[in-house]
């Protein structure tokens, strides 16, 4: 794999007498992943609609690189259940604490965000809450039956949690709802499990995409991974190997960045040319697509995507009802 090491920054500043080896180390961004501030109308104007709506944005909570490009054009990704989350995991950026109460007006104000921003298709996340009996699945069901009452052209797409010891009744009450993509991340590796997602279990994940096919093949499945975090090409590959048995339709692949010191370290940059690389083996291993570079992010283009893997199963089943 190519990849570039984190660069400390040697810019110390003669004023600042704190010895040199005190001093945290600063990673420098490859080009490649340098992204400009935003600023455009579009974007002040998304970022206006989602206060009057009291609705929260993984596009902020997570610190996105992309926030600037996708609200421009008046893309976000809803954050439902709050913007506290009850884990605590290496990689993340939203904050973990104690939730407050689930607000009943979550699932109306995103579907009238929708409405607002005319979208043809949106993802619906949400952080964890382990505090909940069913997990937060019933608040799931309830963004997408007001989206289908509101914006019936809308497509659906979620990003769930884990629902962990949960997972059966909250993925069959979902499913029941018929979202149009189902995703659900496996984040990285399972060696990396006990450091960068240590309230989940790879396994469990694995089952719970498996289950959404096994309850109805028709909603495509989706799942990502962050590169960086120090996996190898045969760990990665195993895990393509895995989504695949699990069926699942979309990978993506995405770029790590440490969002404060406090976060996992960036182990290494992976290279625009390594990602294509990932992306061929993808598509090989049976995907019906992949989408793979350092700024990818689950709901990056996600509705461009869509299209894609729309098409891409309507053109197999004409080619196997014409055989």
């Amino acid at each position: 794999m190519e990849t570039i090491k984190n660069i400390p920054d040697t810019n110390i500043s003669a004023q600042d007498d704190m010895n040199i080896e005190d001093r945290p180390v600063r990673q420098r961004k490859p080009d490649w992943i340098r992204v400009k501030a935003p600023t455009s109308k579009g974007f002040a104007e998304t970022k206006k609609l989602m206060r009057e709506l009291n609705l929260n944005t993984v596009c902020e909570e997570a610190a996105c690189p992309n926030i600037g490009e996708c609200w421009t054009k008046k893309h976000a990704t809803v954050m439902i259940l709050g913007d506290v989350c009850t884990r605590a995991c290496a990689f993340c950026n939203v904050k973990t604490g104690m939730p407050r109460i689930v607000d009943p007006k979550e699932p109306q104000h995103t579907a009238d965000a929708a409405a607002a921003m005319g979208l043809e298709h949106i993802v619906v996340t949400s952080v964890d809450r382990d505090d909940l009996p069913d997990g937060g699945a019933s608040q799931f069901v309830k963004v997408i039956e007001a989206l289908r009452r509101t914006t019936p052209n809308t497509t659906i797409e979620i990003l769930t949690p884990d629902f962990r010891n949960k997972s059966e009744a909250a993925v069959e009450a979902i499913v029941t709802a018929r979202p149009d993509v189902y995703n659900h991340n496996l984040e990285t590796i399972p060696r990396l499990y006990p450091t960068i997602r240590p309230g989940a279990r790879y396994y469990a994940s694995i089952r719970l995409l498996e289950s959404v096919k096994r309850l109805d093949p028709s909603i495509f499945t989706k799942s990502g991974m962050m590169m960086g975090l120090g996996e190898t090409r045969l760990e990665v590959h195993q895990v393509m190997d895995d989504m695949r048995s699990a069926n699942i339709d979309f990978l993506t692949l995405g770029q790590y960045l440490q969002p404060t010191p406090k976060h996992a370290k960036v182990e290494e940059f992976v290279t625009p040319a390594a990602f294509d690389a990932y992306a061929a083996i993808g598509r090989a291993k049976g995907f019906e697509l992949v989408a793979s570079s350092p700024l990818t992010r689950s709901s990056y283009h996600a509705g461009d995507d869509f299209a894609k893997l729309r098409d891409a199963r309507n053109a197999k089943l004409a080619k196997a009802s014409a055989g």
